[in-house]
């Protein structure tokens, strides 16, 4: 199904003259602006001055910790009242895009397609993560599969395209049909099928084995982690496909 859009995409773009379509080694904004059909417009996830549109996983309303000021979503570690971060809404197909920066030593990451219906104790029991980590300073850093732009515990990141703890970076998760797409700071990360056979045999092969439901939903929340670190997020928009 990307293929055809892409296809698309790069006739529309030799027909006004803007150049050819996009080589393997090209940025991410190359690739999405291909990817991406104006089927509808962005959506707003983050007003920067408050937690509409979002809830804690599992509650009524966002925990304490997490605050918003100024353009800016921070999760306070210093205060008791925290919890996952879920919005209010389901996706299926989107293209996500969010800024974010973590605390030294910090740890966090983006959930999609969660299930928040009171049958699963935690948002990885169904949702696969986008990692997101100081590399250098956590422990997490040394093992493959769990630093920066990597599918948590799944696949590695083509390489390290993080920023130094403290500065913004931006990610970008697209996911259209059976095909999944990660973006950190222009450098595609990660690239794989969902929901076939080598796809199962990871999640398998991976610890969320243990739990029967992970990752088999095809549509479901976006979920911003409390793992007990400092974690900042801005400019979070998002595209159905």
């Amino acid at each position: 199904m990307i293929r055809t859009t892409l296809s698309m995409a790069a006739l529309s773009l030799a027909v006004v003259g803007c150049g050819p379509a996009t080589s393997n080694n090209s940025t991410a904004e190359e690739n999405i602006e291909e990817i991406i059909v104006t089927e509808e417009e962005w959506i707003s996830l983050f007003d920067g001055n408050s937690l509409t549109g979002w809830t804690g996983y599992g509650k009524d309303q966002p925990g304490e910790a997490w605050e918003a000021a100024d353009g800016v979503l921070y999760f306070n570690s210093e205060k008791e009242d925290g919890g996952d971060l879920i919005t209010k809404e389901t996706f299926g197909n989107f293209h996500l895009e969010i800024e974010w920066k973590i605390s030294e030593n910090g740890n966090s990451g983006i959930m999609f397609h969660v299930q928040d219906n009171g049958n699963y104790d935690r948002p990885y029991h169904t949702g696969p993560e986008y990692q997101l980590l100081d590399n250098d300073g956590h422990k997490d850093g040394k093992i493959i599969t769990h630093r920066t732009g990597d599918l948590y515990d799944m696949i590695e990141s083509t390489q390290d395209a993080s920023k130094p703890v403290g500065e913004w970076n931006k990610t970008e998760i697209v996911i259209n049909n059976n095909t999944l797409q990660f973006f950190l700071n222009g450098v595609k990360t990660v690239e794989t099928s969902l929901w076939d056979d080598q796809w199962n045999a990871m999640v398998a092969e991976s610890k969320f084995s243990k739990w029967e439901d992970f990752a088999k939903f095809k549509e479901g929340k976006i979920v911003l982690q409390d793992h007990g670190d400092d974690v900042w997020f801005r400019n979070i928009k998002i595209k159905r496909l």
